[in-house]
């Protein structure tokens, strides 16, 4: 099956050796060098257009928030690759299409800022990857986690509700 690589890049590219090496590494790893989107971009869009198409995402450093446009969207992260110590590609595909296969899977969750989740929430079940403060009080957060059952259960025995997986790498 023929892929479509995209290169989401919201920065600058001039100059950029960041934004160089990842256009290399993606042509690299599917034999063609990818279109770039710097404008915002439109998961549901891009897939109805093109269904082969696979979505590089940079995730930097100080990236808060990145996955929120996944809840939703019809897209799911199947991997991820790393740039430099800045910055990594997360791999998009159509949600259809996504692989189901990898061992750590994105949850994304809001909850309330009580120690009670915290304590019983441990690195066995999840970490945390990404938070973001809400205006309501609560905390939208994505975790890294391998037994989407086991961190459900968590979730709601402290009150806190489950969002979805975004996918698997």
């Amino acid at each position: 099956m023929s892929q479509f690589p995209i290169l989401y890049w919201p920065r600058k590219t001039t100059g950029d050796t960041t934004y160089q090496l990842a256009r290399k590494v993606i042509n690299s790893a599917t034999g063609e060098m990818p279109e770039v989107i710097s404008s915002d971009i439109d998961f549901p869009s891009i897939f109805e257009n093109n269904p082969d198409a696979v979505v590089y995402y940079p995730v930097f450093c100080e990236s808060t928030g990145w996955w929120g446009e996944l809840l939703g969207g019809g897209a799911v992260v199947t991997d991820k690759m790393i740039i430099s110590p800045e910055c990594q590609l997360m791999v998009i595909k159509a949600e259809r299409d996504g692989a189901h296969h990898g061992s750590h899977q994105l949850f994304a969750a809001e909850i309330y800022p009580a120690s009670g989740f915290f304590k019983k929430m441990n690195s066995s079940i999840a970490t945390v990857a990404d938070m973001l403060a809400t205006d309501a009080g609560t905390i939208l957060a994505l975790f890294s986690g391998k037994n989407q059952n086991q961190f459900i259960n968590v979730l709601e025995s402290t009150g806190n509700s489950y969002l979805g997986c975004i996918g698997r790498y």
